[in-house]
């Protein structure tokens, strides 16, 4: 059964694909609650679906550079990075890496230097829409761009949610996640009323589920109650595997695609890719 789950995963023929979107979808992954799996869910999500023939663009905004390593794209101080496309307007183009062995997958790094960017931008012209208009000024096309948040809500998570059309909101089933999410949402509505009406709270993903615990249940069933069909069917596990992998410059998915947490990102990738296209009908 995990060979047979490795291949799907893996999908070497290239034979299966998921569904691709009619136009690109701007994905923002975030909850200033730290350590519920934002990162973790960007790269995996954003492998699963460069893997099975859609076209993939990571643009990492966590100045702890995260997603850069979990895809081992190199990131250290001097490297050309999401930085240099915010403050001095270098293009996208420019700063996004190829990842290694996926070839459908592309990297924008964070380096150190993004630290600094969120009081830099508090001077700079149009400081809410500047990765807005970078996305907007990419000469190829992407299928999907996922844009992994730093864990609070400052004008690099403003400058994500103003580039995006989808937000994706991991929440751990544990009970201070619900605590911070009212927060987050009525930042979402601020930005959706001033700068982005299109913005909608599309997905909602449950994290770092432990089946054994009835807190987890109750959790689950309180974000299935409150968000209803936004909430995805796919439930990523508390797995050892998951959290393993970044170690090793891997997702979960390349890492090891036999595990049940790479079964469970790929669940939801899928889904993910279904729904557009539900949506764009």
């Amino acid at each position: 059964m995990e060979a047979m789950r490795a291949v799907q995963i893996l999908n070497p023929s290239g034979e299966v694909t998921m569904p691709r979107p009619e136009r690109t979808r701007v994905m923002c992954v975030a909850n200033q609650k730290g350590g519920v799996g934002k990162t973790t869910t960007t790269v995996n999500l954003a492998v699963a679906l460069a893997l099975h023939g859609n076209r993939v663009l990571v643009i990492d905004l966590d100045p702890q550079g995260n997603a850069s390593t979990g895809l081992n794209v190199p990131h250290h101080t001097g490297v050309p990075d999401v930085y240099d496309c915010l403050i001095d307007s270098v293009p996208l183009a420019e700063v996004a890496q190829g990842v290694e062995g996926i070839p459908n997958l592309w990297c924008v790094p964070a380096t150190i230097d993004l630290a600094g960017a969120e009081i830099e931008l508090v001077s700079v012209v149009a400081r809410e829409s500047r990765l807005a208009r970078a996305i907007a000024a990419y000469p190829g096309h992407f299928d999907y761009v996922f844009i992994d948040c730093p864990p609070s809500l400052g004008l690099l998570t403003v400058n994500a949610l103003v580039a995006a059309q989808e937000v994706l909101i991991p929440i751990q089933c544990e009970y201070y996640a619900l605590e911070g999410l009212n927060q987050l949402i009525n930042n979402i509505n601020l930005v959706r009323q001033h700068l982005n009406p299109s913005l909608d709270v599309s997905t909602i993903l449950l994290t770092m589920y432990d089946r054994r615990t009835r807190l987890a249940d109750a959790v689950e069933q309180d974000v299935r109650n409150h968000f209803g069909d936004k909430v995805l069917q796919a439930v990523i596990p508390r797995n050892v595997r998951v959290s393993e992998a970044p170690s090793y410059g891997q997702s979960v998915m390349t890492y090891d695609p036999g595990s049940r947490g790479a079964t469970s990102y790929f669940e939801a990738a899928q889904e993910i890719a279904e729904r557009g296209v539900k949506e764009s009908r």
